[in-house]
């Protein structure tokens, strides 16, 4: 599902979706994005959540832990800290109160139209 409204979504959402993963366990940069592709967000550019793991990280959401790598610099290991925790519990109190409210338009949209009204002048 790749669309130009799925990207606009995905914009304000995507930062909470990559602390969410990182709530289950540190990861590097690659394996980030590589959860994110096993979750189905396969249209996500490796370059967007490099941008988002700096901004996460200038806003002190995560800890970052330089480690070894076989090849290569060392890779950097972002962890969730309790600051992230604490925006992570905001993005889904955020996410339950948009989410119901969308469900809610959501079936008041589908449910089917009153076709008994009058024309009007009749």
């Amino acid at each position: 599902m790749g669309s130009k409204q799925m990207t606009e979504m995905l914009k304000g959402t995507l930062e909470g979706i990559v602390l969410a993963i990182l709530a289950g366990q540190p990861a590097y940069g690659y394996e980030i994005t590589a959860r994110l592709r096993d979750q189905g967000f396969a249209e996500i550019a490796e370059g967007t959540v490099y941008a988002l793991l700096v901004r996460i990280e200038q806003r002190g959401l995560v800890d970052v832990a330089k480690v070894p790598s076989e090849k290569g610099p060392p890779r950097k290991v972002y962890s969730l800290n309790a600051q992230g925790r604490t925006e992570l519990e905001e993005f889904w109190k955020t996410w339950s109160f948009l989410a119901e409210r969308i469900e809610q338009l959501h079936r008041t949209d589908a449910a089917p139209q009153d076709t008994a009204t009058t024309e009007a002048g009749e």
